[in-house]
């Protein structure tokens, strides 16, 4: 018979149901039967617990009661709050130290002038400001279409970088120091062999600004136009077709060759999670992550708001206190941010996670983080 629910860790006063449990369900680890039906994913209570009380999954605080819950109750948003947001970062002090691995492992990959490697090799149309993001999705979806892509076997196709802002901003806040370092970012990207920035031409972002100092590619295969200087939507479209149809002969000659683990960085970023993320997948890409780092490689931890209450674990395996600190303090920023536009962090949760048994911030987070694996 197939088990119907878990217990993760020895600490924890509840279960998950692996199915859902109609009323009256009969379960080994509690005293009476369900009194309430209880949807999978979601976490059952085994023992009393009083108002202000903690309950434990994974062996970790994911909120207290916030009011009595009996043992087989079911617990979710009705029964269930944050609680004090009090944590051991014990810095530095559960640094699992890596296993060599027995042999080079390698992938097929791009290898770029700057020594990076890509696992694709995409023309990329980066966008300065909002208003040229019609334009970017426009010459994209013509070159696809036209059919030209396919006389350059090595090119996996035309991708449009758009985004909202670019303009209406002050040009000297965090707001802009934020875009301009996210496009750098992009048009370094190892996964695009060529570049095309497109502009309005009176935005904030201002080209010449962004292209100042060797900031974008080194390969040359980079190339630029507004919107203003071209002679509006329809001839930027044009030209942006017949630019990249140049820059394609450059972007073609990459070939895939073998490359080392040390050259794959990867981001990881959680999306749709529910009760049985964290102890599914997650962890699964935490053991991918494990091996990626023991070869040299680099995983990435995205979406910071969604360690909240699960940083105490990363702040143990940081390589150093200072590093453990940088973490803490990105935390901080959020709480800041957070409370200066009224917001709160468990506001986090949506109605998808909470549908699919997630409760709060904190129990998310525990889930979210074991895509990190145990490396350092």
């Amino acid at each position: 018979m197939q088990p119907t629910t878990i217990r993760l860790h020895a600490s924890d006063n509840v279960i998950i149901a692996l199915a859902d449990l109609p009323a009256g369900t009969v379960l080994p680890d509690l005293p009476q039967p369900l009194a309430h039906a209880v949807p999978r994913g979601h976490k059952i209570a085994t023992t009393a617990v009083a108002p202000g009380q903690n309950v434990l999954r994974y062996g970790q605080i994911i909120g207290v009661a916030s009011c009595p819950i009996a043992a087989g109750d079911h617990i979710h948003t009705h029964n269930l709050g944050m609680g004090a947001h009090d944590l051991d970062y014990a810095y530095a002090s559960e640094r699992n130290p890596q296993p060599l691995p027995n042999a080079r492992r390698t992938f097929d990959g791009y290898h770029r002038q700057d020594g990076t490697v890509g696992t694709r090799n995409y023309l990329g149309i980066l966008t300065s400001v909002n208003c040229s993001g019609s334009v970017a999705r426009m010459i994209a979806e013509a070159c696809e279409k036209d059919g030209w892509l396919d006389a350059f076997p090595n090119i996996d196709g035309v991708v449009p970088i758009v985004h909202g802002t670019g303009c209406g901003m002050s040009g000297r806040d965090e707001g802009y120091d934020t875009l301009f370092r996210t496009l750098k970012g992009y048009a370094r990207n190892p996964n695009f062999g060529g570049i095309l920035l497109v502009g309005l031409g009176c935005e904030v972002m201002q080209i010449p600004d962004l292209i100042g100092a060797g900031r974008m590619r080194k390969d040359g295969n980079f190339r630029y136009m507004t919107i203003q200087q071209t002679g509006g939507t329809r001839k930027t479209i044009a030209r942006g077709i017949e630019v990249l149809k140049e820059m394609a002969v450059t972007a073609n000659a990459f070939a895939r060759a073998p490359a080392g683990l040390e050259h794959l960085m990867i981001g990881m970023q959680c999306g749709g999670s529910d009760g049985y993320s964290g102890i599914t997948a997650n962890p699964a890409l935490g053991a991918a992550s494990d091996l990626i780092v023991a070869h040299g490689g680099t995983t990435i931890l995205s979406e910071t708001p969604e360690i909240y209450g699960a940083e105490h674990l990363l702040t143990r395996r940081a390589v150093s206190r200072e590093v453990g600190e940088k973490i803490v303090e990105r935390i901080k920023w959020w709480e800041d941010y957070t409370a200066r536009n009224g917001g709160e962090m468990d506001n986090n949760p949506s109605p998808g996670n909470k549908k699919g048994g997630l409760t709060t911030i904190l129990e998310k987070s525990l889930g979210a983080v074991a895509k990190g694996g145990t490396a350092p």
